[in-house]
């Protein structure tokens, strides 16, 4: 199935790929990415002779009936790994143990450190979770890859994909076995990951943020909740204005309507004065 769904992305797309000399013919390797498409996960491996095993909610695998059956076999089909996000720490340990058992087999593990799509097409500070650990705790190789253009053919929110060129950037591999069995110390880790991105930053040419995507996620969604609420109290006093308009509107007609029908009797009263003086 890998190899019909990645040839025919190949065929529809057309991927270019600059470093595919950096991917070793085999053994493990670990394949760091930044992440700006739902898409990146199938647009990597379809380039690549290897498979490539990248994490995903177990709930893709699990869900009932025929489209469930579908996604799962979708999922099995491009590589991709369950892994249960229930339990005190969630995904992360799950992914650690998952990456650990993908190199401990001799493949090549996939994962972006990022931990999340990026929300504006920015490279986003990486977290010194997975990676990192993964890497420390196998002594295999970091090879970082720049996903190019990726976020632009599927949008969010888009159904239908559009037809372009998307490019793949694969760097050199980085050897952090000088840090083998450091796995737990945080220092350690945090550099080890700041590294990373630093080499994924030089090869997509994305404009660093040096905060999570989660939290800037966050931020845009707050950001959005504000601006909407805005909106709504401007459209509510808006129409507050307007009613208050009409309502003055309406007082000024009646003060009209007074003031003319006085003065018709004013000048009905003035008439019959006149008539009676004559």
């Amino acid at each position: 199935m890998k190899f019909s769904i990645g040839g025919s992305l190949k065929l529809a797309f057309r991927p270019w790929v600059e470093g595919l000399e950096n991917i070793p013919a085999e053994g493990p390797a670990i394949l760091a990415s930044n992440h700006l498409s739902f898409s990146d996960s199938f647009f990597l491996p379809a380039v690549l002779d290897r498979k490539v095993t990248f994490i995903a909610k177990a709930e893709y695998f699990t869900s009932p009936g025929v489209k469930g059956k579908l996604t799962a076999a979708f999922f099995k089909g491009v590589g991709q790994l369950p892994v249960d996000r229930s339990g005190a720490r969630g995904a992360g340990e799950a992914a650690i143990k998952s990456g650990i058992g993908v190199i401990e087999r001799g493949e090549l593990f996939g994962i972006y450190p990022e931990g999340t799509r990026s929300p504006d097409g920015r490279l986003y500070r990486g977290k010194p979770g997975g990676l990192a650990r993964v890497a420390l705790a196998t002594g295999a190789p970091v090879i970082p890859v720049a996903m190019i253009d990726t976020e632009k053919i599927q949008p969010p929110g888009k159904v239908i994909p559009k037809l372009m060129r998307p490019g793949i950037r694969i760097g050199k591999p980085l050897d952090f076995s000088r840090y083998h069995g450091m796995e737990h110390d945080r220092f350690i880790l945090r550099s080890v990951t700041d590294e990373v991105m630093y080499e994924i930053m030089k090869l997509s040419g994305q404009e660093y943020v040096d905060v999570y995507a989660t939290a800037a996620k966050r931020q845009i969604a707050d950001a959005e909740k504000a601006a909407k609420e805005a909106a709504k109290e401007a459209a509510k006093e808006a129409d507050r204005a307007a009613k208050q308009a009409e309502k003055t509107g309406q007082a000024e007609k009646t003060g009209q309507a007074e003031g003319t029908e006085q003065a018709r009797r004013e000048s009905k009263a003035g008439s019959a004065d006149r008539d009676g003086a004559q």
